[in-house]
């Protein structure tokens, strides 16, 4: 393993962040890609045993992820870095395609590109989920585990927590691995509590300040994201249901419609799907107050969504290297990475389901052939081609916005 410079950190970690499309299978493989195979600052046992913690975590897996391989290379600053590197590409994006939606509405042209984005993000997905598979799934324990979890979700709805929680006690007990050398990191439960202290002030202390000076909207959106970031285990599709009744029947602060608009932005954007918050926070703020108060309603939402993911990843961290030095503790993550197989694979199906099909279902009457072309399209250039993905994608919403002139 080597230490990168801060300006190769950049570099690497601001091209995730920009290509950091199809959801958190999409993301952690390309992780993988560009931080263990293309070069050597993570070993693979590191890379699964933190990403098996990172699945434990409310928030955005991926996001957080980025946030580990950061401080495990350069420390605090490192993991600020990737972190932020990760999702403020995308929240740029988000907060330019807001303002767009609250200044003219929906815009045919975008929705089109976006059909053509959303093709081929379904074919990174499934690229990503063999990629995945193939590093998780090495046992037949670890097998089963996948397909049970497949079946919980799809078939039965079960919650994700209890799905994880299943794996890892099934890994505790079937799948023990062999203990790890001893941790490089030492383990600190003194600083732990400083970090703790440090992080939790930064996002709570401005959380008073807007309940007690702030408008009403203003503090209620504060703490309602802050409750989701609490809540939000096994990532945005883990929430998606809650969040939107909470945001339209509860609050009233958006219509279904532009809900659905909201997470159609989303899923074609690079960075976390929760990114979705920002999208809300600008709409209710817009629509009270016009676009300043939409951004300034975005830049809480922002704050008080992702600021807990570094409070959990730097107080966390130092124990990912302790936790692998435990057999049975072993055996529960890797049985939580072989879980989380069959939940990204439940949502990969229901990704293709959303976009093909236009009532979700697999009725061909319902099958859209534009966007069933244009994943042939993106198959061919990334898996036959094996272009890169900054040159796919725009050639894919250019194909879209052809596609919905025909």
């Amino acid at each position: 393993m080597s230490t990168p410079s801060f300006s190769q950190m950049f570099r690497v970690f601001g091209r995730i962040g920009m290509l950091s499309f199809g959801g958190p299978a999409a993301q952690i493989a390309l992780m993988h890609k560009e931080l263990v195979e293309d070069r050597p600052w993570l070993t693979e046992r590191q890379y699964l045993s933190a990403l098996s913690f990172c699945m434990l975590l409310p928030g955005p897996e991926a996001m957080q992820l980025a946030t580990y391989a950061g401080w495990r290379m350069r420390g605090t600053p490192g993991g600020l870095l990737a972190g932020l590197l990760f999702v403020l590409p995308g929240a740029a994006v988000i907060l330019a395609l807001a303002s767009a939606y609250a200044a003219y509405g929906s815009l045919p042209w975008v929705a089109a590109a976006f059909l053509g984005i959303k093709a081929a993000v379904i074919v990174i997905v499934l690229q990503a989920l063999l990629k995945v598979s193939a590093k998780a799934l090495k046992s037949p324990v670890a097998y089963g585990l996948a397909i049970a979890a497949f079946l919980a979700i799809f078939t039965l709805g079960i919650p994700f927590p209890f799905i994880i929680a299943a794996a890892a006690l099934v890994g505790a007990l079937l799948m023990r691995g062999s203990a790890a050398e001893t941790p490089t990191i030492t383990v600190s439960p003194a600083r732990t509590l400083g970090t703790i202290a440090l992080w939790g002030t930064l996002w709570l202390a401005p959380l008073l300040g807007l309940w007690l000076f702030a408008p009403t909207l203003l503090a209620d959106i504060a703490v309602f994201f802050s409750t989701l970031a609490i809540v939000t285990f096994g990532g945005a599709y883990a929430v998606l249901a809650y969040m939107v009744q909470e945001v339209v029947q509860g609050y009233g602060w958006l219509s279904t419609d532009q809900m659905m608009d909201a997470l159609g932005l989303a899923e074609t954007t690079p960075g976390p799907l929760i990114l979705v918050t920002q999208f809300v926070g600008f709409m209710a703020g817009a629509q009270s107050g016009g676009w300043g108060m939409g951004a300034l309603a975005a830049m809480i939402t922002l704050w008080v969504t992702f600021l807990p993911c570094f409070l959990w990843i730097f107080a966390g961290a130092p124990y990912v290297e302790w936790i692998a030095t435990r057999p049975r503790l072993t055996g529960a993550l890797t049985g939580i990475t072989a879980a989380v197989v069959g939940v990204i694979a439940n949502l990969s199906i229901w990704f293709a389901l959303n976009i093909w099909f236009a009532d979700g279902t697999f009725a061909l009457s319902a099958l859209d052939p534009r966007a069933l072309a244009l994943s042939a399209l993106a198959a061919a250039l990334l898996l036959w081609r094996k272009w890169d993905l900054l040159i796919v994608l725009p050639i894919l919403a250019a194909a879209g916005i052809g596609a919905s002139l025909i």
